[in-house]
């Protein structure tokens, strides 16, 4: 009797084998991935839940999100001198990312309502393509990580980005939004710039400012 898989394992090689193998790999060669972690939100029924954090320490966390509003050339001149017919433009948006921060508990259905020590905003202008680049960093002392406030510190911001830009463009895009880095906690340090060594994308620069753009507290 066959082993269980070794009848699957024969598919996928008689596969290979018909399509010559071009732009294959060999099955054997193909890396075995680790298990994934229980995911932490569902219980063992399977319902969702709210973590009980009250058994871990008190840790200083902090986390950096970035990502980018893409626009036109001719947008991004606007903004950079100022001319916006709704106003000062990356004002209301840092202004939006910090509240957004301070309310990510009330958003997020199981994220817990955290006391922040800090939430810095900065803007960076891109050129090509033309895009207004955003970086968030959150800082707390508590039992769990500031990962979801920072990215939706930089959600809130670009969307108000857009809300104040999309009088004179109609192209404005919300993307690249995700966690660079996080400190803290039991996991420790992770980079996501150490983690894609190698990868292609484009990344969102920083920390540099953009002209105008306020990063107080």
């Amino acid at each position: 009797m066959d082993a269980p898989g070794a009848n699957s394992m024969g598919q996928l090689k008689q596969c290979q084998r018909e399509a010559g193998g071009v732009g294959l790999t060999p099955i054997e060669q193909v890396p075995i991935l680790p298990p994934m972690k229980r995911i932490s939100h569902l219980d063992s029924r399977g319902r969702v839940r709210m973590v009980d954090v009250s058994t871990k320490a008190v840790t200083a966390r902090e986390a950096m999100a970035r990502g980018r509003v893409r626009m036109r050339a001719a947008t991004l001149r606007l903004l950079r001198d100022q001319r916006s017919p709704k106003g000062d433009v990356l004002t209301t948006a840092h202004l939006a990312g910090v509240m957004a921060a301070k309310r990510t508990g009330d958003l997020i259905p199981l994220a817990h309502p955290l006391l922040l020590d800090g939430v810095d905003i900065a803007f960076t202008f891109e050129a090509r393509p033309a895009a207004v680049a955003i970086e968030a960093r959150v800082r707390t002392s508590g039992r769990t990580g500031v990962e979801m406030e920072a990215l939706t510190a930089v959600a809130l911001a670009g969307l108000t980005l857009i809300d104040m830009l999309k009088a004179v463009d109609r192209t404005l895009e919300l993307t690249d939004v995700a966690i660079w880095e996080k400190r803290g906690g039991r996991s420790g340090e992770w980079s996501r710039a150490i983690a894609e060594t190698g990868a292609t994308r484009k990344r969102p620069r920083g920390p540099v400012r953009a002209a105008g753009a306020r990063t107080n507290r």
